[in-house]
């Protein structure tokens, strides 16, 4: 491809036909590289039932959020291997290795045998393939930037990797509108399924009749998985008519690449103040703002909200399709106005309105819900008997009488408004209303015993939330919002839950569109591709990959399903002030590929 690397003068004009060809050739790639990434993080529930069925309910949820997480802890150490591989070889042929490992590893998720047939070894593999998928997205993002940045020209830097930064939600778009598709075939024209334990016979319920699942439930959740493959023929096809970028091409032809990137990017101070900045500073309250926005409200809807899986994902869907437009408008608002503002703006805005925005989506999408958690409700615990219900390595069993109760009020969206410490030895109980419910020891009782407790324990717990006006069956909640179809949000309930999750989908845009720009613009072309990956990929793998499973368990933990929300605002709020006092005004202004700077 004969490309003149734009002059430092160049202002704003229209795309030439080459440079919409390297977008649309990043852009398609990369989106079809997310959608292999999100699958599971749009079937987290289901997964979790497959896979975590020998751990109760609420300790299954945090383990399918951290096997999501799982692929995002690894993000980092696939950023350093990439993108030194990207400064010594290449952005063209990094993009192919990445593209290849994430698309044969999402196929064989879709071929992977659940707990019921393989044990303990499933979920173990599964975590395996997740992390393969973390190692190949570490390298695939910064790829993607540094490679249309060296092709945009100056004063534009925003505008052009803002296509890129539409990716991520497209590809979470594309799955999810996979998943609806695939659920409505499946479902129409397959019967359910008897539901399995853990010896491999039919599970009976209370009266003897076999649990039945829905077939995409049982089986058909596959399908977008194994469906994927045709994605990685498309991508690597992409792929292969890409040429190296001219900034790149450049340095090559001066002999001027770095030897070490990753020393040279994070071997010295100087560098290494500089990834210090980008992530505490950008990327770590861009990562919580991100993940809130799309994948914690996409799970807090369906677990917390108990809005059905379709409604939600059709609810979620069109608010991305209504607000994706904010990464383009964000990211060319960047190269007028400058990128820090409006990433820090968008922080500033999450911390400022989370804990009265997803309220608001409570008491729309579930009005029922929303008037019982008005109900006083008390926990009388000893401090001891309460445990962290957060164990990434799946020890525990939470069998103490306080962590049974809560997992109970948590699985059913209770809001506790006071805990009051017991004497240690004291069996856990509930006040709900006027009644007074008192748990059990798991870890005293065996057998017959410990079934009879259980059960015991979960009719008048049950009874006790039914009195308070809790909807414990979904089927006779006729407040709850529903969408029959992917048109069917044209009423006031689901127009309103549509228009909160797109002010979500909003402040992603604003933190998420210009950031691209914002960490090229920190690093000279020798290790751009080094040096932004790593802090990119720490605080979307670690601060944002594990806000889920935090936020979920520390909600469980204080009996507030609101709490967990806090984890996002502080990141948010550290990033605000950090950025504030150490990120550059004006990097929008400067042409970072002149030659002093290869």
């Amino acid at each position: 491809m004969a490309y003149a690397s734009p002059d430092a003068t160049t202002r704003s004009r229209p795309m030439t036909s080459e440079e919409k060809k390297v977008i649309l050739a990043s852009s398609a790639g990369t989106i079809f590289e997310w959608y292999d990434f999100y699958l599971y993080g749009s079937l987290a529930a289901i997964i979790g039932a497959q896979f975590f069925t020998a751990f109760p309910e609420a300790t299954r949820n945090v383990f399918a959020l951290l096997a999501f997480a799982a692929g995002f802890l690894v993000r980092p150490f696939g950023a350093l291997v990439f993108g030194a591989l990207g400064d010594l070889i290449g952005r063209k042929y990094t993009f192919l290795a990445t593209i290849l490992i994430m698309g044969f590893s999402t196929f064989l998720v879709g071929l992977l045998p659940g707990y019921a047939s393989w044990g303990i070894a499933a979920p173990i593999i599964l975590i395996a393939l997740r992390m393969l998928q973390g190692l190949a997205l570490g390298g695939e993002y910064g790829g993607a930037a540094v490679y249309v940045a060296e092709h945009a020209p100056a004063n534009q830097r925003g505008y052009f990797t803002s296509f890129i930064q539409t990716t991520a939600t497209l590809g979470l778009l594309l799955s999810l509108v996979v998943i609806l598709l695939v659920t409505s075939y499946v479902n129409a024209n397959y019967p359910a399924v008897p539901q399995l334990g853990l010896d491999g016979q039919p599970l009976l319920d209370a009266t003897g009749a076999q649990v039945m699942l829905e077939p995409f439930k049982a089986w058909g959740w596959r399908i977008p998985f194994l469906g994927s493959v045709f994605l990685l023929l498309i991508s690597l096809y992409i792929r292969l008519q890409m040429n190296e970028s001219p900034a790149f091409k450049k340095m090559k032809e001066e002999g001027a690449q770095s030897k070490a990137p990753l020393k040279e990017a994070f071997g010295n101070w100087r560098n290494g103040k500089i990834a210090l900045i980008a992530l505490l500073g950008l990327t770590a309250g861009q990562a919580v703002v991100w993940y809130s926005g799309q994948f914690y409200a996409l799970f807090f809807i369906q677990n917390v909200v108990k809005v059905d899986q379709f409604s939600a994902n059709v609810f979620v869907a069109w608010s991305l399709i209504l607000g994706t437009a904010g990464f383009i408008f964000f990211g060319s608002l960047s190269d007028r106005i400058g990128r820090k503002p409006i990433i820090l703006g968008g922080c500033a805005l999450a911390a400022a309105t989370y804990m009265w925005v997803f309220p608001m989506l409570t008491s729309v999408a579930n009005p029922a819900l929303a008037a019982a958690q008005n109900t006083p409700v008390t926990v009388t615990a000893a401090p001891d008997d309460c445990s962290f219900q957060f164990n990434p390595v799946g020890t525990a069993q939470f069998n103490n009488s306080c962590d049974i109760l809560k997992a109970a009020l948590s699985k059913s969206s209770v809001n506790v408004q006071q805990t009051v410490d017991a004497p240690a030895g004291t069996v856990a109980s509930v006040q709900i209303g006027e009644t007074v419910v008192q748990a059990y020891d798991g870890n005293a009782l065996t057998g017959d015993a410990l079934a009879a407790e259980k059960a015991r324990f979960t009719a008048e717990v049950n009874a006790a939330l039914t009195a308070a006006g809790y909807p414990l069956v979904a089927a006779d909640n006729t407040t709850v919002a529903k969408a029959d179809h992917f048109f069917d949000i044209f009423n006031g309930q689901n127009i309103q839950i549509v228009l909160i999750l797109t002010y979500l989908i909003v402040l992603v845009t604003m933190v998420y569109g210009p950031i691209a720009a914002q960490l090229v613009e920190l690093y000279p072309t020798r290790i751009r591709y080094s040096g932004l990956s790593l802090p990119y990929h720490i605080g979307n793998g670690w601060f944002g990959g594990l806000l889920p499973a935090t936020a979920f368990a520390i909600s469980a933990q204080t009996g507030n399903i609101y709490a967990g929300l806090w984890y996002a605002i502080v990141i948010a709020v550290m990033t605000v002030i950090i950025g504030t006092l150490f990120v550059p005004n004006d990097s929008h202004k400067k042409n970072i590929f002149a030659d002093d700077n290869v």
